[in-house]
């Protein structure tokens, strides 16, 4: 009788991605080590590269072979949410000429002297939440503090009413960890996010306000009115849809990212001690030490996803045209290739080159207010409580289950 064949060794050793959720950055090192790109299941189940190492990741963020746009993919590969047009034309799905003209117009929110400007009320809208759970002896500051805060000045940023902001942090909330028990709750969350962007600009159009949102109204309106102008045809240019998209993203980003950096700098305090006397002692180094949490634990596990436009070679693996790129700031920001010891958090680490908020022509627009925001949400934090420590033992910390987003579903904390 024939012996049966022998497994191949590759079938019977264990994926270097498996844990990518539970234990992202173990799963991360083995990558780097064995698997640099990877072939892996997308967050949707599809088919992805994941590349993890520093240097292949920086150089293909800038690369302009891999695109943005969606119309470059494969048939059945991972392209990210499935959003109606009137919310899917913004920059994250967009390559030059058309990213360029409407980065443009955003760059303009983020000016230094408009970032700065936010300053003190970003702190009052820090102590204000503070003041609310003081007399609670501790809370959970995902829901208290560093969900209401980023929400609330992005909101006052685009000028939407207080009374939708808690809507808004829902659906963006399912967007970001859909329910698996619950399939059609994020298709729910795009409809009544498209109704809610349509009635907000027809409103700002009626009553225009002394925010952005009436800035980037007035300037699609303006470019409608007079088309001849060859100047404002090509500077200014914007679609309906290119307008509600704006909004959507602008909205959207400044709330994920900065919720999931504050909550994740403040846990990495809370677990080292040291590290948090030695900023109590020093409040001037907080700044740079938003630069070491961004490395350490940064909220974007993964960037946008991008479409090779031909066959390209990544870190020795040939990728085909059209299949879906994940690239990994989180394991690129934790290679110890580029920072040495680079699983120790380290507040006077010199950053310079983390990944966190991209590289290239799609870094983050609002790179600025998020530094700025968590800067002061840490600040408020740490002074107003001495004796902060976290309520549970770290290890009953929940995650939200993506691997895209890294962030807490919940951070409880005494006072």
């Amino acid at each position: 009788m024939p012996h049966a064949p022998q497994p191949d060794p590759a079938d019977i050793l264990p994926d270097p991605a498996d844990g990518l959720i539970d234990d992202p950055y173990a799963a991360y090192a083995r990558l780097r080590d064995t698997a640099p790109v990877h072939r892996v299941a997308g967050p949707d189940g599809s088919p992805a590269w994941l590349v993890t190492r520093y240097d292949d990741v920086r150089a293909a963020l800038a690369d302009p072979r891999l695109s943005l746009d969606k119309s470059h993919a494969l048939p059945g590969g991972y392209r990210g949410f499935a959003l109606p047009p009137a919310l899917d034309a913004n920059l994250l799905n967009m390559d030059p000429p058309d990213h360029t003209r409407i980065r443009r117009l955003v760059v303009k929110a983020f000016t230094p002297r408009r970032v700065e400007s936010l300053r003190a009320p970003i702190r009052r809208t820090a102590d204000e939440l503070l003041d609310a759970v003081e007399p609670l002896g501790g809370a959970d500051l995902v829901a208290a503090y560093a969900a209401p805060l980023p929400i609330s000045v992005i909101c006052d940023l685009l000028g939407v009413p207080a009374g939708h902001r808690p809507d808004f942090r829902a659906w963006t909330d399912t967007l970001i960890a859909p329910d698996p028990a619950r399939p059609q709750a994020a298709k729910e969350a795009v409809v009544a996010m498209l109704g809610f962007f349509t009635r907000l600009l027809a409103e700002k159009r009626e009553e225009p306000a002394d925010d952005l949102l009436s800035d980037l109204i007035a300037v699609r309106d303006a470019a409608v009115r007079d088309e001849g102008d060859a100047r404002r045809g090509e500077e200014d240019r914007l679609s309906e849809d290119e307008l509600m998209s704006l909004a959507f993203l602008i909205l959207f980003g400044g709330y994920e990212n900065t919720v999931q950096l504050i909550g994740n700098a403040t846990l990495a305090l809370l677990r080292h001690p040291g590290q948090l006397a030695a900023l109590r002692a020093n409040p001037a180094q907080i700044p740079a030490a938003v630069e070491e949490f961004m490395r350490y634990d940064g909220p974007a596990a993964l960037a946008i996803r991008r479409f090779p436009l031909e066959d390209i070679t990544i870190g020795g693996v040939t990728v085909p045209a059209g299949e879906t790129v994940l690239l990994s700031p989180s394991a690129a920001n934790r290679d110890p290739g580029r920072y040495p010891d680079a699983d120790r958090l380290d507040i006077t680490r010199d950053t310079a080159g983390h990944l966190a908020l991209g590289h290239g022509i799609h870094h983050c627009v609002g790179a600025p207010l998020a530094r700025l925001e968590t800067a002061t949400a840490l600040a408020a934090l740490i002074e107003r409580f001495p004796r902060l420590a976290l309520g549970v033992p770290p290890e009953e910390l929940k995650w939200r289950p993506s691997m895209r987003a890294r962030g807490l579903l919940a951070l409880p904390v005494t006072f």
